[in-house]
């Protein structure tokens, strides 16, 4: 037990003593100079100015960084007198910072996974740690309404690839204290950030320490197909099943209304869908427009769309075994049956039209707007 809290102590003075948080300011430059390269980088700022009589280094991404915000933080930074620059980092934060969401780093992993998420980190000759504020501003589109997602009735905004706004989106609707965000990152290279939403209370404890223990042991290069990948690493043995494992949605409302019902909700930096777990069959052919109605009208919708499912299931493997077996075939529906010599066998004919019309749905999908409609047209003709 002692040895090991000796070695856990040895450990983090190793991190602590590293050069970026040593006392020597030039040194720690240069050392952040060469971890970053920022003589090769050119969208990674840096800009040395002087607050309160003291040398302070400021690193921002190019992109993430507001520039009216910045302006507006250093006019108050040089109003900044040098008799009142607290002793400390710790004084510093709580006498002489406006009110930004700002952290101290004493860690360098964490110092280069914060920087690179877009916060501007400061170092103040004289302060051992640093500084990371959240000034950033991801790009991104506005939060519309999901193509696949549509309604007739009900509210018109959708996720976007930005996690916190999707965040926000969710804490709009949900205001109780028992919402839940716990934050993971995944990915040694991408450091992906992760968000678990879940209602405390209402969901299975078990069942978010499980999506939670597994997530943080996933010992990945990268999410580089973001959702999927997740999907595939959090049940690695079923790659092979070709049937959805969640509910996927891009609706706000769909996330909160499923986390109130008891589900557990995944959102993944720069992807717009949330994955929701445990799920089910009725569950994924769920529509927003079932409860955007009165309750006879949502009924029939529903009942509906899983008549219309369980159709598409069974309908062409009951047709071909009918035509393989005629007797069978009642009179009333004896028109199904083909008179005329089969050149090719049905099973094969159905073959052949499910790849056609997969062949049109993937062109469809890469074919200007312009073009769309009549290849629909001739899609639905065939």
């Amino acid at each position: 037990m002692n040895s090991g809290t000796q070695q856990n102590s040895t450990d983090n003075t190793k991190q602590k003593s590293s050069i970026i948080f040593g006392s020597d300011f030039k040194m720690r430059q240069q050392e952040i100079s060469n971890l970053f390269k920022l003589d090769e980088n050119f969208d990674l700022l840096h800009r040395e100015v002087r607050i309160g009589g003291r040398k302070v280094s400021i690193y921002s991404v190019d992109g993430f960084l507001p520039g009216d915000t910045i302006e507006k933080l250093m006019q108050f930074f040089y109003s900044i007198k040098e008799e009142d620059m607290p002793e400390n980092l710790a004084g510093f934060i709580s006498k002489s910072t406006p009110f930004v969401d700002i952290i101290e780093i004493d860690k360098e992993q964490d110092f280069i996974d914060n920087f690179l998420a877009g916060l501007t980190c400061m170092m103040i000759e004289g302060y051992e740690g640093i500084l990371a504020l959240d000034l950033r501003e991801y790009p991104g589109r506005s939060v519309e309404e999901p193509e696949k997602d549509k309604v007739l009735r009900g509210s018109r905004d959708g996720f976007i690839e930005a996690l916190i706004p999707n965040m926000a989106l969710i804490r709009r609707r949900i205001r109780d204290k028992n919402l839940m965000f716990k934050f993971a990152r995944v990915g040694r290279s991408s450091r992906t950030d992760i968000a678990v939403g879940y209602m405390y209370g209402r969901v299975n404890e078990k069942d978010v320490k499980k999506v939670m223990d597994s997530i943080n042991s996933m010992d990945v290069d990268a999410l580089t197909m973001n959702q999927e990948s997740l999907a595939e690493m959090l049940f690695p043995g079923k790659w092979i099943n070709p049937f959805p494992k969640y509910k996927y949605t891009e609706r706000p409302d769909t996330a909160a209304a499923s986390m109130l019902e008891g589900s557990i909700v995944i959102l993944v930096d720069n992807s717009p869908a949330v994955m929701i777990l445990p799920t089910s069959l009725f569950g994924i052919i769920e529509d927003a427009n079932d409860y955007y109605f009165p309750p006879v009208t949502g009924t029939y919708l529903r009942i509906t769309r899983m008549v219309t499912n369980i159709l598409a299931v069974f309908i062409t493997p009951v047709f071909l075994l009918l035509i393989e077996n005629p007797e069978w075939v009642p009179k009333p529906l004896e028109f199904i049956l083909i008179r005329d010599d089969i050149n090719v066998a049905p099973v094969f004919q159905f073959l052949i039209l499910e790849f056609a019309i997969d062949g049109l749905k993937m062109a469809a999908v890469n074919t200007p707007n312009m073009l769309t409609t009549p290849l629909s047209i001739v899609a639905g003709i065939v």
